[in-house]
């Protein structure tokens, strides 16, 4: 999919954290958001020079303002104009607060916002507002319905931890029913308030993985994962099992591909204050945008380079044959190891022939379902649907 984007130039998302401010506290924030703004963060000034050097990265370059809630920023049509206006694909994620009013989604639209990103934790008020601790659930279906009423793709974001995998078949209708283009599936990582959720078990994860390739062959709307690139390995051995006549001419491609995006591989993230991140689940800054182009540092950072060599990763997935197309979460790793070369603990893929160390399990809460059984979280939400 992305195979014309050189990865070691340019990222293929370039994440901008406009705020930290907003006027939810869900339990998963990886930001920690508070309700007022940061006094350090990025000016109109220093906000509209990021955007300048990031066209620099070449046509078309994808940017998404991100928080907190970008909406607190009360400049923030001034900075989308800005960007479109540079020729970048601007797009953004903004709370489910009643602030995302239709006027206000429609002025993001003729400002020049291309897409809109939205979250969904639970298909119902009750599930979703219950993850979240907030009330949200109401005023980002409406949200939705107003980005439908403006023609503007509209992408759906869900977290997977042992509080939401149930929900799953039923978010993926409400998905559906919402006319999404995209189904953005977040797996968890410990960081920010995060840390107080339970993962599932990576034999659990493979399963959900599986499932996911069911839907995106099924459903009208796009699937990616977040934090979960061994889903690319996943659909690679599953076209692998359908046509065995082409296995050895698939593995052969999936050694080979550097298709593969994660942290600092086709990603960066720059934070409120300017640090410039592999991503915003990897907080290990490689410089500020008010020292240094944002351009030099994903180019040129020794923490950028040394997560764009996949040969360079350890234990199990520098051994792995997909390491290439997939390469594991880079954030998972840093944050369960400290070491962000370090193996994913939530792959339980194990490369033939490997025989040295194995990453520490996720701990997770007992579960009376198996956990390696797609079809428990299809009976568990009630869905009539079988993918």
């Amino acid at each position: 999919m992305f195979d014309h984007i050189d990865t070691d130039r340019r990222p293929v998302v370039l994440i901008w954290e406009v705020t930290q401010a907003c006027e939810l506290a869900c339990r998963h924030c990886r930001a920690n958001a508070q309700p007022a703004r940061h006094p350090d963060e990025l000016t109109t000034a220093e906000g509209k020079r990021l955007l300048e050097d990031a066209a620099e990265f070449g046509e078309n370059q994808l940017v998404v303002l991100s928080g907190g809630d970008p909406l607190t920023r009360p400049d923030l049509l001034e900075l989308v104009e800005h960007g479109d206006d540079l020729g970048l694909r601007m797009t953004i994620t903004p709370s489910g607060t009643r602030s995302l009013s239709p006027d206000r989604v429609a002025d993001l639209a003729d400002a020049g916002v291309r897409r809109m990103a939205l979250s969904l934790d639970g298909a119902t008020a009750v599930t979703h507002d219950a993850f979240r601790g907030e009330e949200s659930f109401a005023d980002t279906i409406a949200a939705a319905a107003a980005t439908a009423d403006e023609e503007l793709p509209l992408q759906i974001n869900t977290t997977v931890c042992a509080d939401t995998v149930e929900e799953l078949p039923a978010i993926r209708d409400r998905v559906r029913d919402l006319g999404a283009v995209l189904w953005s599936v977040f797996f968890l990582v410990p960081v920010g308030r995060g840390r107080v959720l339970d993962p599932i078990a990576p034999d659990r994860a493979e399963a959900v993985m599986e499932w996911l390739q069911t839907v995106s062959e099924s459903e009208p709307f796009g699937v990616k994962t977040t934090e979960a690139p061994f889903y690319r390995r996943v659909g690679l051995q599953l076209a692998v099992d359908t046509d065995e006549a082409n296995a050895d001419e698939a593995n052969a491609e999936a050694s080979s591909r550097r298709t593969g995006i994660t942290a600092g591989r086709g990603f960066a993230f720059v934070s409120h204050t300017g640090e410039v991140f592999p991503s915003g689940f990897l907080p290990e800054s490689a410089g500020n945008v008010r020292d240094r182009s944002v351009v030099d540092v994903y180019r040129n950072a020794d923490l950028f380079e040394n997560l764009r060599d996949p040969d360079a990763y350890r234990g199990k997935c520098g051994a792995c044959e997909f390491r290439h197309v997939c390469g594991g979460s880079r954030s998972r790793a840093y944050a369960t190891t400290g070491d962000p070369l370090a193996s994913d603990p939530l792959c339980p893929y194990v490369p033939e022939g490997y025989d040295g160390p194995l990453p520490e399990t996720i701990a997770t809460p007992s579960d009376p379902s198996d956990p390696s059984d797609p079809s428990d979280s299809e009976s568990a939400s009630g869905s009539a649907r079988s993918d």
